[in-house]
This record gives structure tokens, sequence and C-alpha cells, in this order.
């Protein structure tokens, strides 16, 4: 949640404003001290202009797999695809990514990096 809100250069008074609580309900969504209701997720979904999937996409096979057998509530293996098809912009790992490339230090150096990460696409099979 913090990641994506920081990539849009959005504050937690900002959010808090938007959802109606204060920005200190908001620290605590982010550190995780206080759960998020579904509906309160989706405000947050909204606001963060990303799928509520986007929440779960490191939620591992395994991991609902536990999560299952606590709750005894029981999946199909269609529930346990985690989007694959999903929008690759939207994804934790894309936003990572580009927040790390714009902290590079110069434009020559983000040139290269981009020029490598060209490379190794073109020079693995696929």
């Amino acid at each position: 949640m913090r990641l994506r809100r920081t990539m849009l250069g959005k504050s937690q008074d900002q959010m808090a404003r938007a959802l109606g609580v204060s920005f200190q309900q908001v620290q605590k969504y982010e550190r995780g001290t206080n759960r998020i209701s579904a509906s309160r997720l989706f405000d947050v979904s909204r606001f963060l202009n990303v799928p509520v999937s986007y929440f779960f996409e490191d939620l591992t096979k395994d991991a609902v797999a536990a999560r299952d057998e606590e709750v005894k509530v029981h999946f199909t293996e269609d529930d346990l695809d985690i989007g694959d098809d999903d929008d690759p912009m939207k994804r934790t790992e894309s936003l990572e990514l580009v927040q790390t490339y714009w902290r590079l230090p110069t434009e020559v150096v983000r040139a290269r990096v981009l020029e490598m990460l060209k490379s190794l696409v073109r020079s693995t099979p696929e």
C-alpha cells in the first residue's frame, strides 16, 4: 500500500482525507498494525488506481492452502490461480522496478541500465 501511494506521489494525509479516516489510521494500515475491512480495501484500491487483487499478488498457493486449512474453507484449483494474466504494469514487482530505475543518479546511468535490460531480453531464448 505504501509503495503504491508513494509511487503516485500521494501523502498519507491525502489518502486519509480520500478515505475519510485519520492519517494515523493510514499509518496503521500501512504498517499492518490494524486490519483493513474488505470495503476499505476496495476504497484504497480505487484511491491507488489498482485492482483489489494488487494487494494479493505475492500470495503463494502454499499460503492460500495454509489459510484454507486454518479457516476450513476449500477452494478449487481455479480459485488458487493468482491471476497470471493480470496487467504486468499493476504488479508490485513492476512498480518496484520503475521506482528503483528513477532513483538511479543520472540519465546516463539510466540509459545504460535500460540498454543492459534490452540486451538481456534479446539474448534470452524464448
